[in-house]
């Protein structure tokens, strides 16, 4: 189900580490967030702030690297934690090898890049679009796709 991209202004990278930490308490295993947006505007930020406040949740603190390199990097919290960059995916066929689509459905993901997954993209995920604002200085991020899931993180991040 498609929604309007209602968008939140995260003036600095301490709201966008705030943001993230909302986020993550309303995930559940099997929802997916697409992280859509230029190089430096916030994705990773954002990814790394939610899986270490999951984890914290958890009495769990672990280094949280990008995983532009490994391509996906996954952790054990209250449930599974997958992140995604997938910049270097040249086919969408790549996906199979990494196994994130059985992961759409068993844990919470994160994807960079999400642009890569063609037509594999789950009809359910949320897609987040980050973007640099005010020469740089802060940052927007629009919110479309799961209703459900834009609804509970906007109801979380307001109240």
């Amino acid at each position: 189900m498609q929604s309007p991209a209602p968008c939140l202004n995260l003036p600095d990278p301490d709201a966008t580490s705030r943001f993230g930490a909302v986020v993550s308490e309303v995930l559940n295993r099997g929802d997916v967030l697409l992280l859509e947006g230029q190089i430096g505007a916030g994705k990773t930020h954002f990814a790394r702030a939610l899986i270490q406040h999951r984890l914290a949740a958890q009495g769990l603190h672990e280094d949280v690297p990008s995983p532009t390199f490994t391509l996906v990097q996954t952790y054990e919290a209250d449930c599974e934690i997958w992140h995604a960059d997938l910049y270097r995916l040249s086919h969408p066929d790549e996906l199979f090898e990494l196994g994130l689509e059985s992961a759409f459905e068993t844990a919470i993901c994160l994807i960079e890049w999400p642009d890569r997954l063609g037509s594999n993209a789950p009809k359910n995920a949320l897609t987040l679009s980050f973007e640099l604002v005010d020469e740089g200085r802060s940052r927007r991020v629009c919110l479309s796709g799961n209703i459900a899931l834009a609804d509970r993180i906007r109801e979380r991040w307001n109240g």
